[in-house]
């Protein structure tokens, strides 16, 4: 028996899913229809929020810390602060959206003295990119001088989460690399830094503090971690990474201004020793910060286009060796 068919006119839906078919298949975008053609909103990784940073940065500006996690390199044994794919590509991404062109990659904790990471990300970054490494005291002179030439220069201390470093390492190690011109950049809980004060004093190359230098957002002039920090600032000694504020605010965001008075303190104090970090993927955080927000609270805590160049651009530039 023969099967009669009738034609049934294609439906708007089926000719926009051909029509993009098509052009998948030509490989050109522009026989899409103009409906289709729309470029469609851009995910940001690790990141909450699509609109970009309202402040207009000026060129060269720097973000001073951040981190790159890469599935291709193997956690360390016994790491502490995993986090899913964080890449090079990814990155650029959300650089597009700040508006910054250089960058700093500090190898996290969950890599333990393995920089491989790290250096493949300064690969791809190329010259508008430094890094700061992690080593023990196993590292050897040659390791030194190959960091160097990758684009490292300064080593990290992390003694608060995950340390496969020691305070003991800290002074031979400064010792080490302070031919190169690199810096010391800790991260210590309150108690570990006051307990070493006499070393970090002494180190003969700068220090660099993470995350606000972790000074408790209540503390005043007489609080001995902010009266040690900021004196090693007024001596050009010691710089501070105004970075992580949702680690302590307790207002949070969007405008984490609980955190602003300190910041405002540190500017007046020595704006010549304040560089600027996103902190991103934010490893320690598992619902993401708006960053294009947090630039814009920063820039709000300099208040001027002379402070945002000085914190963004010639800080670094003279930290970093840009």
């Amino acid at each position: 028996m023969e099967t009669s068919t009738m034609h049934v006119q294609p439906s708007r839906r089926h000719f926009l899913r051909r029509s993009a078919q098509w052009a998948i298949s030509l490989g050109a975008g522009s026989y899409l229809p103009s409906a289709l053609a729309q470029p469609q909103p851009v995910s940001y990784p690790h990141s909450s929020g699509s609109e970009p940073a309202s402040a207009r940065l000026p060129a060269d500006a720097c973000d001073c810390h951040m981190h790159v996690y890469d599935p291709r390199f193997p956690w360390a044994p016994g790491a502490k602060l995993l986090h899913p794919a964080a890449t090079v590509a990814m990155y650029r991404q959300l650089q597009q959206r700040l508006g910054t062109t250089r960058n700093v990659v500090v190898t996290p904790s969950a890599y333990g003295v393995d920089n491989r990471c790290t250096l493949d990300a300064l690969a791809q970054l190329g010259s508008r990119a430094r890094g700061v490494a992690v080593v023990n005291d196993q590292v050897s002179d040659d390791q030194l001088q190959a960091l160097h030439q990758a684009g490292v220069r300064g080593l990290r201390f992390n003694l608060a989460l995950g340390s496969v470093t020691t305070v003991e390492m800290m002074e031979p190690l400064a010792r080490r690399v302070a031919p190169l011109g690199w810096h010391l950049q800790v991260n210590m809980p309150n108690e570990v830094l006051l307990a070493n004060r006499a070393v970090l004093a002494r180190l003969p190359v700068p220090l660099v503090f993470d995350h606000f230098a972790r000074i408790p957002l209540q503390a005043d002039a007489t609080h001995p971690v902010f009266d040690f920090v900021t004196g090693l600032m007024r001596e050009q000694r010691a710089s501070v990474k105004l970075s992580g504020a949702y680690l302590y605010s307790k207002r949070g965001a969007p405008d984490y201004d609980d955190v602003a008075p300190l910041a405002h303190t540190l500017v007046q104090l020595a704006p010549s020793q304040v560089v600027w970090g996103s902190d991103w993927p934010h490893p320690t955080e598992q619902h993401k910060p708006d960053d294009a927000r947090l630039l814009d609270v920063m820039t709000t805590w300099l208040g001027s286009d002379a402070l945002m160049r000085t914190v963004l651009v010639d800080n670094p530039t003279r930290l970093y060796h840009f």
